[in-house]
């Protein structure tokens, strides 16, 4: 691997981090004036990923592998909301992927490629973990935003909720429905819930 391959990769990962600032557009709709970022969304998604497929019995790793991934696509094509995609459709992630991917060393741009196909699919126990931690992650958000005084997302919080498949994502699912936002604070305290 030359000096260049390792550029093209440089590259990337100066892109990936744009990720970092990307809005998660769908939230403004909710009023939220400051909304999570991607690489927010992305993170907390594979933290999720990993516990749906690990009570799943799937592979934890690659389901937390996907969810880093399954965004990633975002840096080129910005992060489009459900009232967009009625307008113009988001690139596609594979195609987008392979365009990202195309100047990396063989090893990692087919490792990369893979990675997106599997979670785009959706037929592996490892692709369905990652995608019910996607509508998950976004089901909590939007439980956190309601918290705020965001009332309008509720629509995301039923939404999401409607999307998850797993018995792990639902149980996971009505535990959050039923909590509070500070519930583990007071549990770590040793606190008697409010």
């Amino acid at each position: 691997m030359g000096d260049q391959d390792l550029a093209d990769v440089a590259h990337f990962l100066w892109e990936a981090g744009t990720l970092k600032t990307a809005r998660r557009t769908g939230w403004w709709m909710a009023g939220v004036r400051d909304p999570e970022s991607v690489a927010e969304h992305s993170w907390r998604t594979s933290v999720i990923a990993s516990v749906i497929a690990t009570l799943e019995g799937a592979d934890a790793a690659r389901a937390a592998h996907m969810a880093v991934w399954h965004d990633s696509q975002e840096t080129r094509t910005g992060d489009v909301n459900h009232l967009g995609k009625k307008y113009a459709a988001p690139g596609d992630p594979v195609a987008v992927t392979d365009d990202q991917t195309a100047c990396m060393p063989s090893i990692l741009r087919t490792a990369v490629r893979a990675v997106v196909a599997e979670y785009e699919a959706r037929e592996t126990a490892e692709a369905i973990c990652a995608r019910d931690a996607d509508k998950l992650e976004c089901m909590l958000q939007g439980l956190e935003y309601k918290s705020q005084g965001y009332e309008a997302a509720q629509r995301w919080v039923d939404n999401s909720r409607a999307r998850i498949v797993t018995q792990s994502g639902q149980r996971l699912a009505d535990q959050l429905l039923a909590q509070a936002p500070l519930d583990w604070l007071r549990a770590a305290l040793g606190e008697k819930p409010a």
